[in-house]
């Protein structure tokens, strides 16, 4: 139909100069002009790919039109509200009055209710007692002959304001409309046939470049938008986290290895051998190699003892030492185990050691002092993954991002570990914090961190923290006046709230739409 629509507006033109108004065209297979908004946006189509090639010239002119509405196709066809009141009623002598409990039976409850006061305006009808009667016998029904023309020609003759009340009352609602008038273009010609587009070896090997029509090149049309690389909304708010952490002074650990022992993972944290979370259920062992490198045989010996038979003014879990427990290697459950090795690091420092494979200086600032222990105060931090043995829903993946801060100083308190949260969810932009006494096996006292969510409109947790144990931070050789304590989050909840995303899975894996990527705006806490 395209094409002969073309050819239709080519020919009228070849044969009247120019087209006045595009309702009087006759679409091609129909039979009435084409006076209906869908015909002109068929016509609208043909004449914008006419116009690329230049054949004809057009202008755009508006037009505004009325349609029924539901109730107004019913009065056009049953009558006004209050003609449908008059004619229930009885002549006035003629007849017992109707009650407006009889009129509501007769002619429904909205007639009732909207024609009563209408009719009684325009004294069509009156009462009698406790009833109502006509007032005259005849009657001009002229909102349902304005309707009448509504519908049939999209307009009234009596004016505006009559339309604006037949608006007001939700009768008919206006709808704009366009036609157009049409010209011939400097490339007029009554063929449709396209110009080429490529130059082909073909066309050059027969010789019919020299007589084709080539389409020409527009320098000004905006290219194809390149695909661009993108970062994931996992990553952004990663950086937002990490520059926090950075601007109040902690260096990042090296967190690279994914797969631990059971040693560092559990055990160096002071975590119980028979504690749950080491059960199948909650971890992922690593069959093959089954078992890890022994640690330091020294630092390994004042861990087994502070366990089994207690050490350092604690009694420990009074439970037998399993070596093959300790040696098992997993994938990490919690970054805790990175911050582990670290602080046997730091420790190391004070015992006058060095470590095979040191990283280098983690004391968080140049300007840490050495108080003649080798001990200098510490602000570490880290974002990385871990590996949980979850059942997965909507809010649980079996891997996550951990993010954890920790500071080692002497005599520190819970009310530092407090000031150093609120600081740190403050630059996230969360300003309402509360706390809540908590358990943890390698921490003493333990807090649970929960923020109020304006959205939600409720107290949410967002995080966990304590002090380190000293059963946990003296086998490593910290003096006993050095405290470290230390905070974490996920995440991937700050970020589904940040991004509205209520399911896991749409922000991690195979199930994330390209487009959101692709999309997602910075984040700024």
């Amino acid at each position: 139909m395209a094409e002969a629509l073309q050819q239709l507006i080519l020919d009228t033109l070849d044969a009247q100069s120019s087209i006045k108004d595009s309702r009087a065209l006759v679409l091609p297979g129909q039979k009435e002009p084409a006076t209906s908004h869908e015909a002109q946006i068929t016509i609208l189509g043909a004449l914008n790919s006419l116009l690329s090639r230049e054949m004809i010239k057009y202008e755009t002119r508006e037009v505004f039109t009325h349609v029924l509405t539901a109730e107004g196709a019913s009065i056009a066809k049953e009558g006004s509200h209050e003609a449908r009141v008059w004619s229930a009623l009885p002549v006035k002598g003629q007849g017992t009055p109707v009650t407006p409990q009889q009129l509501k039976k007769l002619v429904g409850d909205e007639t009732a209710k909207v024609g009563q006061g209408r009719a009684f305006k325009n004294g069509w009808i009156g009462k009698e007692g406790d009833g109502f009667v006509k007032t005259t016998n005849t009657i001009n029904d002229t909102t349902q002959l304005d309707l009448q023309e509504i519908e049939s020609t999209g307009t009234l003759k009596t004016g505006e304001k009559v339309l604006a009340d037949l608006r007001k009352r939700k009768l008919i609602i206006q709808k704009k409309g366009q036609w157009f008038t049409v010209s011939k273009g400097p490339e007029f010609s009554t063929s449709t046939a396209k110009p080429e587009t490529d130059l082909t070896a073909d066309m050059l090997t027969s010789g019919a470049w020299k007589t084709a029509k080539f389409k020409k090149y527009n320098f000004e049309a905006e290219g194809i938008p390149t695909n661009g690389g993108a970062l994931h909304m996992l990553l952004k708010v990663r950086e937002e986290i990490r520059n926090i952490f950075l601007e109040m002074g902690f260096a990042e650990m090296p967190t690279q290895s994914y797969v631990e022992s059971g040693f560092w993972c559990f055990d160096a944290l002071f975590v119980p051998q028979q504690h749950p979370a080491r059960d199948l259920q909650d971890t992922f062992y690593i069959s093959d190699p089954p078992h890890s490198l022994p640690p330091e045989p020294e630092y390994y010996k004042r861990v087994s003892t502070v366990h089994e038979h207690g050490a350092y003014g604690s009694t420990g879990y009074r439970a037998p030492w399993s070596h093959e427990e300790s040696s098992k290697l997993l994938l990490r459950t919690h970054t805790t185990a990175s911050s582990a090795h670290m602080l046997y690091k730091l420790a190391a420092k004070c015992r006058g050691e060095k470590i095979d494979g040191e990283d280098g200086d983690y004391t968080g600032t140049k300007t840490a002092v050495d108080s003649g222990d080798g001990f200098k105060p510490a602000k570490l931090f880290s974002i990385d993954r871990v590996f949980r043995n979850e059942t997965m829903d909507a809010t649980h993946l079996a891997e996550f991002h951990q993010v954890e801060g920790v500071v080692a100083d002497r005599n520190v308190t819970l009310s530092d570990l407090i000031g150093f949260m609120r600081v740190f969810f403050k630059k996230m932009g969360i300003e309402k914090v509360r706390f809540k006494p908590a358990y943890n096996p390698y921490t003493e006292p333990s807090l649970e961190i929960f923020a109020f969510h304006p959205m939600l409109d409720k107290w949410v947790e967002v995080g966990n923290s304590g002090m380190f144990r000293p059963e946990m931070l003296e086998p490593m050789g910290f003096p006993k006046d050095v405290r470290v304590h230390g905070w974490g989050l996920s995440l991937e909840r700050p970020t589904m709230i940040r991004y509205g995303i209520n399911n896991i899975r749409t922000l991690v894996g195979h199930k994330v739409p390209i487009e959101n990527v692709e999309n997602s705006p910075a984040v700024r806490f």
